[in-house]
């Protein structure tokens, strides 16, 4: 995928949410012929997830609520705690937000409050920083990215086997774009991301595979 963003800013992975990780999983897999390889929990979220490489420092995460992980004592990101996500994902799995990395996420969240608090986290021998709103919604309805911070050259996608899959096109549609598109603008994102007004929200990929091109 093309980026004309700053170097201090760009996309990182997609986020796929489930009711359980195996579903996700699933689903994935139907669509884009490849599984996901376990990853790990967030002891501090209460959940775990499974990823699946999209290229080079870029990849795909299933994650759920950790049915044997302790509940928080804070709302868990990524809107897992909503009523309404939980409902749409008794419909099946989707595609709900994106991260975006940054070498200076300090200085990228203060140019967009809505970001939230920068919160340290772990799982495995990995370790980063990420913006998590208090009450752990997506920003923008999940089209405004997560920041996430990772501390030294180490990444995700170094660890999961080449799978050919590359990202062609993400884009987005929201009752308000105009919003979503200032926030991305003040990260450098506008050429990553593109939205266009819809009703509801809404957030999808294009992902070229050895079979063909595959939406999600």
């Amino acid at each position: 995928m093309r980026s004309l963003n700053p170097p201090s800013v760009e996309a990182d992975h997609l986020v796929v949410a489930a009711l359980c990780l195996e579903q996700g999983c699933d689903w994935v897999e139907e669509r884009l012929g490849f599984r996901p390889q376990q990853g790990g929990k967030h002891v501090a979220m209460g959940t775990h997830n499974a990823l699946l490489s999209l290229g080079p420092r870029f990849y795909l995460e299933v994650i759920a609520v950790d049915p044997l992980g302790t509940p928080p004592s804070r709302r868990r990101w990524f809107d897992l705690d909503e009523p309404r996500m939980k409902a749409e994902l008794a419909e099946g799995p989707r595609l709900i937000h994106w991260v975006a990395r940054t070498t200076d996420i300090a200085t990228n969240t203060a140019r967009t409050p809505e970001l939230g608090a920068i919160l340290p986290m772990s799982r495995g021998e990995f370790s980063w920083r990420i913006t998590v709103p208090g009450d752990g919604h997506r920003p923008g309805r999940g089209l405004v990215p997560t920041l996430i911070e990772w501390p030294d050259a180490r990444h995700p996608a170094a660890n999961l086997a080449n799978t050919g899959l590359r990202v062609e096109i993400i884009a987005g549609e929201h009752p308000e774009p105009a919003a979503v598109r200032t926030d991305l603008a003040k990260l450098g994102l506008s050429d990553t991301l593109k939205v266009s007004y819809a009703r509801s929200p809404r957030l999808a990929a294009m992902i070229r595979t050895p079979r063909g091109m595959a939406a999600l």
